[in-house]
């Protein structure tokens, strides 16, 4: 591969190069050694894998970064940055959008400076608003940042009444409480009850979310991955989530229910589903993912037991004077929120999906 001297990233062009190192955006064809690279990485996650570039390319219509750095033919560094505009929520790229973690990934100190330069670069060339990392840990530089998301993981044992004893007694209580009401958990192998699901909590909470497609892809790209727990009452579909695995790591992602589900206490029983399973089959990390500081979401999963770890998301303006604010509580959102609560099912899944895919 010829190493071209380039400020933009054109093809198979190099954005910058030094003796040995160049950074180049990914294609067709190079994605196994990005997932090498991202499943060798101790700060690798399943965000980082190439099969996120296409999803979003091809089922949200978003331009997909995902540069590298190698130096002498060994990738050293990657990063997968997005494109996403919206007139209602700005122009922004972002590592990576619509997803918890994201950020750089690098084996090398040079490699990490020649990556951040070049996607600095590429917010300039693209005129965003601001570049966005949503990094777990934060990188070195004069980068601007945020914490107010938090990711909850915990170590889990391989005795399942250990794990159901390290929750705190009374959520352990409402776990108890739907095992008692006969709730039972079941696997599915499509994402149909998976997406009525979604459809309805989000619906609940005032949020658009994304048409049954982009399930059904997630659960094609990413195969055995992929793992759907669906929890049932009397034939009754009560809640579901998708969760995905990644080396010894269970990821609960998309997940929610209805009024059936608080009914019945269903969400407690459904991850506790979820991790029983994952702890039998030698599963050792339970990861619930990132919620914003203060949310419900956040005060669930500290009554599991899970302690906050705060998430460095780190920006760099471009045409923007202040830091973005995509807050619920943001007055700007208010009236969208408390309309779409009152939105029928039907309407909300006609016309979530191309709100939802600007949301990033």
């Amino acid at each position: 591969m010829t190493q071209l001297q380039a400020t933009r990233i054109d093809g198979d062009a190099a954005i910058e190069t030094r003796p040995g190192y160049a950074v180049r955006r990914l294609e067709s064809g190079e994605e196994s050694r990005w997932d090498a690279f991202v499943r060798s990485s101790p700060q690798g996650t399943f965000y980082h894998l190439s099969g996120w570039r296409s999803l979003i390319e091809n089922r949200l219509h978003h331009a997909a970064y995902y540069l590298y750095c190698e130096d002498n033919g060994q990738i050293e560094a990657v990063l997968p940055l997005v494109h996403v505009k919206s007139l209602l929520f700005g122009n922004a790229l972002i590592s990576v959008p619509f997803l918890v973690y994201g950020g750089p990934l690098s084996s090398s100190a040079t490699a990490l400076d020649k990556i951040l330069e070049a996607a600095r670069d590429l917010a300039v060339d693209l005129g965003v608003d601001h570049l966005e990392l949503r990094n777990q840990d934060a990188v070195p530089g004069d980068w601007l940042g945020k914490d107010n998301y938090a990711t909850f993981r915990k170590t889990i044992d391989p005795d399942p009444e250990k794990n159901l004893m390290a929750v705190p007694r009374k959520q352990r209580a409402m776990i108890r409480k739907g095992i008692k009401a006969g709730l039972e958990a079941e696997i599915d192998r499509d994402t149909d009850r998976l997406y009525a699901a979604m459809l309805e909590c989000k619906r609940n909470l005032g949020t658009p979310f994304f048409g049954p497609a982009w399930l059904r892809a997630i659960k094609e790209e990413f195969e055995d991955q992929v793992e759907i727990t669906t929890i049932t009452h009397q034939g009754r579909t009560v809640c579901s989530v998708m969760s995905f695995r990644f080396g010894n790591e269970i990821l609960p992602y998309y997940g929610g229910g209805g009024e059936l589900a608080r009914e019945l206490n269903g969400n407690d029983f459904m991850y506790w589903a979820v991790m029983e399973r994952a702890c039998q089959e030698g599963i050792e990390v339970f990861d619930y993912g990132r919620s914003m500081a203060g949310s419900g979401a956040y005060r669930f999963k500290k009554h599991w037991g899970f302690e906050p770890e705060p998430l460095q998301y780190q920006y760099f303006l471009v045409k923007a004077n202040s830091l973005p604010d995509l807050n619920p509580a943001n007055p700007r959102y208010r009236l969208l929120i408390s309309t779409w609560k009152k939105l029928p099912l039907p309407m909300a899944g006609m016309i979530g999906p191309p709100i939802a895919r600007r949301l990033g």
